[in-house]
């Protein structure tokens, strides 16, 4: 392999860094020699930090030419740098940021491209084609799910223009406390899943009956894109329901009337700027934010020149650069916005007893990653260059073109639960340590970090950005592949891997509010 006869390489991202990451596959022992003459003093993993200089103790130590901690001894070049030699920093205030101080240079925009898409009432494109059933509470999942094996057996195979029929199983609905403020949050959400744009509009809706959150709480008059006298909804507790026969037979002859609707639409060219894409990164490791999310970020300056929205999320793993992105804010207004949520994040932090140094999962810091700011560094990148043009609370959906910051928890399944409510049609995810992450209702793209993790996990991986890494392709270029392969696919012309396997995850709903 060509890593394995690699000479001994690390990357340091910015001239002001102290520390840099090896890159050889394996790592590298004790005794090491880079070109530069750095000797290495212990053997330090793939991925992990090297002194590139003698570090003081309570000095800082600096990559991507930021703070990420204090050294707690004192550290010799060449040495391994980890979580356990690192005092984090405090968090930055959010008192006296830059407001829309920094606007990038506006790029030409990227005209004519079109994706092969489902056009809907409402102005959105859907990139798939599926018949979703929501539903107002957990208690109705046994029957709904019954139903679905048997529209998916019976039903989907007369109408073949649709692709798939899914369950948007939740846990919430009940035993909740509903009318406290919070408590919007999982409710707007359930909502908005149902009207991603890869459902077309069609509603089908199945409650139980004595619920707490009823049908028209969920779906207030207005809310649907459909007549109100349209048969949306199916009640188990309706007294013609006599058996649990009767119950399926309701749901199938109402998602019947769906598959119609939806057989009838047809892929059509459609401009780019009808992509929503949400980008996310889970299993994260060091490199991270040196090819996979810089790749990312290359692709998303582009969908954004072609008209396109991109969102990208995780609050988290942004609140270390909040000072990056109110000077990205395209206004003060957008500015304040990021505030508006980093500050409601760290009061519900606080509330739990917890601070943002609970993100990082012992898989991080086994890739590299010391602490929370290091990786939230690393994360950024994924945002690009452009110019933030809006922030949108968790539930809401997504209002403006570009590029948008979606505030939501870093939990791999909440995040991409509430990008589909803001009305994400396809799915950028990278990893290095892996995971099968999937939805059923979008295309998940994985990116891999590292060639290894490509290689291993080879058809799991939709793109390796470890060839960055390795000096075998730039920024540029696997950003150019990612770009091209989301419009590939958002066509219908590819499947990703997650897809092709029926691979996805359980959706999870954000409830800050209590539980009764």
């Amino acid at each position: 392999m060509l890593e394995e006869t690699l000479k001994p390489l690390y990357i340091r991202i910015s001239g002001q860094d102290n520390v840099a990451i090896v890159v050889n596959e394996g790592g590298l022992p004790a005794g090491t020699v880079f070109a530069c003459g750095l000797t290495l003093q212990t053997a330090v993993p793939q991925g992990h930090k090297v002194a590139l200089q003698d570090i003081a103790r309570d000095a800082p130590v600096i990559r991507y030419g930021v703070v990420i901690g204090y050294a707690l001894c004192d550290v010799a070049a060449g040495a391994w740098v980890n979580e356990a030699m690192l005092r984090m920093p405090q968090a930055p205030s959010l008192d006296a940021l830059p407001m829309a101080t920094s606007q990038p240079a506006q790029a030409a925009p990227l005209s004519g491209l079109t994706f092969d898409g489902y056009r809907n009432a409402d102005g959105t494109v859907g990139t798939r084609n599926i018949l979703a059933i929501s539903a107002t509470v957990q208690c109705v999942t046994g029957v709904v799910e019954f139903a679905v094996r048997k529209i998916r057996e019976e039903l989907l195979p007369r109408y073949p223009n649709v692709d798939d029929v899914v369950y948007l199983e939740h846990g919430y609905g009940c035993g909740v406390a509903i009318d406290v403020p919070n408590a919007e949050i999982p409710i707007r959400t359930l909502r908005n899943l149902s009207l991603n744009p890869n459902f077309g509009g069609q509603i089908l809706l199945v409650s139980l009956g004595c619920e707490k959150l009823q049908a028209p709480r969920m779906f207030p008059a207005g809310s649907i894109p459909i007549a109100q006298d349209d048969p949306y909804l199916i009640t188990l507790q309706d007294e013609e329901n006599v058996g649990f026969a009767s119950m399926i037979d309701a749901i199938m002859t109402k998602a019947e009337r769906r598959l119609v609707q939806l057989n009838a639409r047809k892929r059509e060219p459609c401009p780019l700027s009808g992509l929503v894409v949400g980008v996310q990164c889970g299993g994260s490791d060091a490199f991270s934010g040196v090819t996979a999310n810089p790749a990312v970020g290359y692709a998303t300056d582009l969908l954004v020149r072609a008209g396109a929205t991109v969102m990208f999320s995780e609050v988290t793993e942004v609140r270390d650069g909040i000072a990056q992105l109110t000077a990205r804010a395209a206004t003060p207004e957008v500015g304040q916005a990021l505030l508006r949520e980093m500050q409601w994040y760290d009061d519900y932090l606080k509330q739990g007893g917890a601070d943002r140094s609970a993100n990082t999962s012992p898989g991080n810091k086994r890739g590299g990653l010391s602490n929370i700011v290091e990786k939230a560094m690393g994360s950024i990148v994924k945002s690009g260059t452009t110019a933030i043009n809006g922030v949108v609370a968790p539930g809401e959906k997504v209002a403006s073109k570009g590029l948008n910051f979606l505030a939501t928890p870093a939990s791999d399944f909440i995040c991409g639960t509430l990008q589909l409510a803001a009305g994400m049609n396809l799915h950028v995810f990278t990893t290095g340590r892996g995971t099968p992450y999937g939805l059923a209702a979008v295309p998940v793209i994985k990116v891999a970090t590292r060639d290894s993790l490509a290689r291993r996990w080879f058809d799991l991986m939709d793109l390796n950005a470890g060839q960055i890494a390795t000096g075998q392709a730039t920024i540029e270029q696997v950003g150019q592949q990612l770009f091209d392969l989301m419009i590939a696919i958002a066509s219908g012309r590819q499947q990703s891997c997650a897809e092709k396997l029926k691979l996805h995850n359980s959706l999870v709903l954000f409830n800050p509010a209590p539980v009764t």
